[in-house]
C-alpha cells in the first residue's frame, strides 16, 4: 500500500503521462522498459516520447485528436504511446499481425489522423485505411526539439480508444479517459502493493486492454516493465516451459495472465514436479513472483485454489474482473486463506471491488437486488468511461442513470452475477456468450437462463472425466432454444462420450435443466483474446447417431467451426430429421397443386396452348408448386441455417424472410398473371408492385448477405 506522502503525488499527477513524467523526474536512470537485451531508462523514455510527440505534432497530430498505434514487441511502442498523449491525442492500439477484416474495421470506425507503425507494416496498414502513415524506424527525430510539447492536457480528455468486443463480435471503441485509468491505477497500487522495486512481465497483445493496463501499472509506480519476447495471448503454439525460467531469469515479481494461459500453466506445474494430493510443491515455480493475477474469462474457484496450492503462499493469486469501459479491472479476489470447498468447481468468485470502484447486481427494473439473487453486474466509480466511439445507442442503453449510486451513472456490463451473503460477488456468465446476442429491450428474460447454463456447466465441470467444459444456448429446432453442453475431456477416460455426459447431467440436475446434448471436443474455440468463440462450437448430431455403446468413442465426433456436427444427446430426444423437411416440401407442393383451381380457376388450362409446347408449360406448373412447397419449408425450417453463417441478425432474418419470398411468391404470381387480360393496367400495376419489385428486392438482400462477410471477432 503506497504512503500518504507517494498517495498525494499520485493525485498530483493529472493525466497518465504526467504521471510518467513525475517517475523520470525522481529517478531517471531506473530502468523503465526492457525487451531481450534492449532497455530504456525513464529518462530515455521520457526524452523520447518528447521528440516523437513534437513530431507527430508537425505532422498534423493535433490536442483531441487521434493515432493509432501499430507496432511490435519490443520498447518503441512505449515511446509512441507517450508521445501520443503528451501531444495532447488519444491512442487506438492496434495489433499490426491482426486480420485485414479487422484493421480495416478498427481504422475505419476510428478514423485516427495518424498510424504509428514501422516500415514492415506500412504498406498493410496503408492498404487498410486512408491515414497518414508514420513510421518509426524511418523517422528523423534528431531535429526535434527534447523539451516537451506542453500540449493542453486534462483529466477529463480523452487519452485511448480501446476495441472491444461487443455482443454482436463486432469491435467496439471503449472511450477512456486520464482520470478513468489514474483511478484504476490508484486502486491497482493500493491492493496490489506497487513498488518502484516491482518488475512486471507484460505478456498480452498490444491491442488488449491488458496491454495498456499493464504499462499503466509499471510505468505509473516507477517498476521496471519487461516485455515478454513472444506474445503470449495471440500465440497459441509458445511453449509455457519457458516462463518459469523468464521469470527466474528477469527477476519478475508481478504478471497477470488470461485463464486459458492460467490453465496451461497450471498443468504444466503439476506434470514438471506434481506432488501428493493436499502435499505443497517443495520449491518455488516461479521464483520471485508475488503477485499473479488471471483474468479475461470466467475462472473456476478450483482452477484459482489449485494454482495457488501449485505457487505456494509465497504467491498472491487473484482473479479480477473488469471491463475496459470501466477501467479495464474493477474487481478481484484473493485465494490467500480460502479453504478448499466442495462446490469449487462450480462457482467463479470475482470478489470484491478495487478502491476507487462500486459494484451492484441490478434486476430488471435496474434497481439493485437482495443478496443471494442473480441479476446483471453494474460498475460505478472513477474507472467508468465516457461511452462508446460511433454507437451512441450502445453508450445510452450501457451507460444508465442510477440514482443509487453517489455518481448518479452506472454501466450494465452485460454479464449475471450474484452478491453472496459474505459480500462475495459470484460470476455466473456473459449473457452475450450463453444465449448469444441480446436485444436490451429482453435483457430482462436472460438472467434466469444464464443461471441455468452456470449450474449446468459447474456440473459438467465436476464429471472426473471433464477438463474443461462450456454450457450455451442454441436454436437446435426453429423456435426452440436447448443448453447445449462442450467438454474436453481426458484421453481414453471411462463415462467421455456425450450421451454418457448427457446421461450424468440428467441424473445431477433437475428434470429440464440438464442441457439437450454434450459434445465432447479436443479444445473449445477461441477468439483472438482467448475467450470462448461462441460461433465457432460445433453443432451436436441428432440423438440416434449417438446411441449408448458403452464406448469413449461414442458421440465424440467433431466438427469444425459452426457447421460441424459432433455429440451426443439426452436418451427420449428428437431432432427433426431430413425426411421432415422433404415431407413438408411435397405436403405443400402437393397443396399447391390442388388447389390451384380453387383459387385461380382457369389458370392451368391448356386448350389454347399448341399440343407441342403442353409438355413445357406443365413441367412449368410442376416447378411453380414445388418452389411454393420448398418456400413453406424453408419458412419452417431455413433460420437456424441462415444465422449459422455468422452475418448480423437483422441481415439474416431479411435474407431468411427473402429467400422465402423468392421460392414461395412464384405459385400465385404466375397463376394471377395467366387470369389477367394484359391491357387491365390497375390490375397489372398491382400485381407488379406486389410482386415484382418486392422480388427484386429480395434478390438484393440475398446479394449483399452473400457477399457480406462475416463479421470479425476477437
Amino acid at each position: 500500500m503506497p504512503t500518504d506522502g507517494e498517495a498525494a503525488e499520485d493525485r498530483a499527477a493529472d493525466t497518465l503521462h504526467g504521471l510518467v513524467e513525475l517517475r523520470a523526474g525522481q529517478a531517471p536512470q531506473a530502468v523503465a522498459v526492457r525487451c531481450g537485451d534492449a532497455e530504456l531508462t525513464y529518462g530515455e523514455l521520457d526524452k523520447r516520447a518528447d521528440a516523437l510527440a513534437r513530431h507527430l505534432a508537425a505532422r498534423g497530430l493535433a490536442p483531441g485528436g487521434r493515432a493509432a498505434v501499430a507496432l511490435g514487441r519490443g520498447t518503441q511502442v512505449y515511446v509512441a504511446l507517450l508521445a501520443v498523449l503528451k501531444a495532447g491525442a488519444a491512442y487506438v492500439p492496434l495489433e499490426p499481425s491482426a486480420p485485414d477484416a479487422l484493421l480495416r474495421h478498427v481504422l475505419a470506425d476510428a478514423a485516427p489522423d495518424l498510424v504509428v507503425t514501422e516500415e514492415s507494416h506500412r504498406v498493410r496498414l496503408a492498404d487498410a485505411g486512408p491515414a497518414q502513415i508514420v513510421c518509426l524506424d524511418t523517422a528523423d527525430l534528431t531535429e526535434e526539439p527534447s523539451d516537451p510539447p506542453g500540449a493542453p492536457t486534462g483529466p477529463t480528455d480523452l487519452a485511448c480508444v480501446l476495441y472491444t468486443s461487443g455482443s454482436t463480435g463486432l469491435p467496439t471503441g471503449a472511450l477512456v479517459e486520464h482520470r478513468n485509468l489514474l483511478s484504476a491505477y490508484r486502486g491497482w497500487r493500493e491492493v496490489y502493493g506497487l513498488s518502484p522495486a516491482d518488475r512486471i512481465l507484460q505478456t498480452s497483445s498490444l491491442e488488449f486492454d491488458v496491454f495498456t493496463a499493464d504499462w499503466v501499472r509499471a510505468l505509473g509506480t516507477g517498476a521496471t516493465l519487461v516485455v515478454a519476447p513472444r506474445n503470449l495471448t495471440l500465440d497459441r503454439t509458445a511453449d509455457l516451459a519457458g516462463l518459469p525460467a523468464l521469470v527466474a531469469a528477469e527477476g519478475i515479481t508481478v504478471l497477470e495472465l488470461n485463464a486459458r494461459l492460467a490453465r496451461r500453466l497450471a498443468a504444466h506445474l503439476a506434470r514438471s514436479d506434481a506432488p501428493q494430493a493436499g502435499e505443497p510443491l517443495t520449491g518455488t515455480p516461479l521464483p520471485g513472483v508475488r503477485l499473479l493475477t488471471v483474468g479475461a474469462e470466467k475462472w473456476y474457484l478450483d482452477e484459482q485454489l489449485g494454482l495457488q496450492r501449485l505457487l505456494g503462499d509465497g504467491t498472491r493469486v487473484l482473479n479480477v474482473y473488469g471491463l475496459a469501459e470501466a477501467g479495464v479491472d474493477s474487481t478481484y479476489f484473493d485465494a490467500q486463506g480460502t479453504a478448499a470447498t466442495e462446490d469449487g468447481e462450480r462457482v467463479s468468485l470475482i470478489g470484491r471491488p478495487f478502491p476507487g470502484t462500486r459494484v451492484y447486481v441490478v434486476g430488471p427494473d435496474g434497481t439493485p437486488v437482495p443478496p443471494g439473487q442473480a441479476g446483471e453486474i453494474a460498475i460505478a466509480g472513477g474507472g467508468l468511461g465516457r461511452g462508446y466511439l460511433n454507437r451512441a445507442d450502445d453508450t445510452r442503453h450501457r451507460f444508465v442513470r442510477a440514482d443509487f449510486d453517489p455518481d448518479g451513472r452506472v454501466l450494465l456490463t452485460g454479464d449475471i452475477g450474484r452478491l453472496r451473503d459474505d459480500g462475495v460477488l459470484e460470476f455466473l456468465g456473459r449473457a452475450a456468450h450463453v444465449v448469444g446476442p441480446v436485444p436490451f429491450a429482453r435483457k430482462a428474460a436472460v438472467v434466469s437462463r444464464v443461471a441455468a447454463a452456470a449450474r449446468a456447466e459447474g456440473r459438467l465441470r465436476a464429471h472426473p472425466a471433464v477438463r474443461e467444459a462450456a454450457v450455451v444456448e442454441l436454436e437446435l429446432r426453429p423456435g426452440r432454444r436447448s443448453l447445449v453442453g462442450y467438454a474436453v475431456t481426458a484421453p481414453d477416460a471411462d463415462g467421455a462420450d456425450g450421451w454418457s455426459l448427457s446421461q450424468y447431467l440428467a441424473a445431477q440436475l433437475p428434470a429440464g435443466d440438464a442441457p439437450e446434448a454434450v459434445v465432447p471436443v479436443p479444445e473449445l474455440p477461441r477468439t483472438r483474446a482467448g475467450k470462448l468463440d461462441r460461433a465457432a462450437l460445433p453443432l451436436p448430431a441428432p440423438p440416434k447417431h449417438t446411441a449408448a455403446t458403452g464406448s469413449a468413442k461414442a458421440g465424440s465426433r467433431t466438427g469444425k467451426g459452426g457447421g460441424g456436427k459432433a455429440g451426443g444427446g439426452r436418451s427420449g430426444t428428437s431432432d427433426l430429421p431430413g425426411c421432415l423437411v422433404l415431407g413438408c416440401v411435397v405436403f405443400f407442393s402437393f397443396m399447391a397443386w390442388v388447389s390451384t383451381n380453387v383459387f385461380f380457376p382457369g389458370a392451368t388450362q391448356l386448350g389454347a396452348v399448341p399440343d407441342a409446347y403442353h409438355f413445357w408449360f406443365e413441367l412449368l406448373y410442376l416447378c411453380e408448386n414445388l418452389a411454393f412447397g420448398t418456400g413453406v419449408a424453408f419458412l419452417f425450417f431455413g433460420f437456424p441455417a441462415v444465422l449459422r453463417q455468422g452475418r448480423p441478425y437483422r441481415l439474416s432474418l431479411l435474407t431468411y424472410l427473402s429467400v422465402v419470398w423468392l421460392l414461395a411468391s412464384w405459385w400465385p404470381q404466375d397463376n394471377l398473371y395467366r387470369l389477367t387480360d394484359a391491357t387491365d393496367w390497375p390490375r397489372e400495376t398491382a400485381m407488379v408492385f406486389t410482386f415484382n419489385v418486392p422480388l427484386m428486392a429480395a434478390a438484393l438482400v440475398v446479394l449483399i448477405f452473400l457477399i457480406r462477410r462475416p463479421t470479425a471477432r476477437r
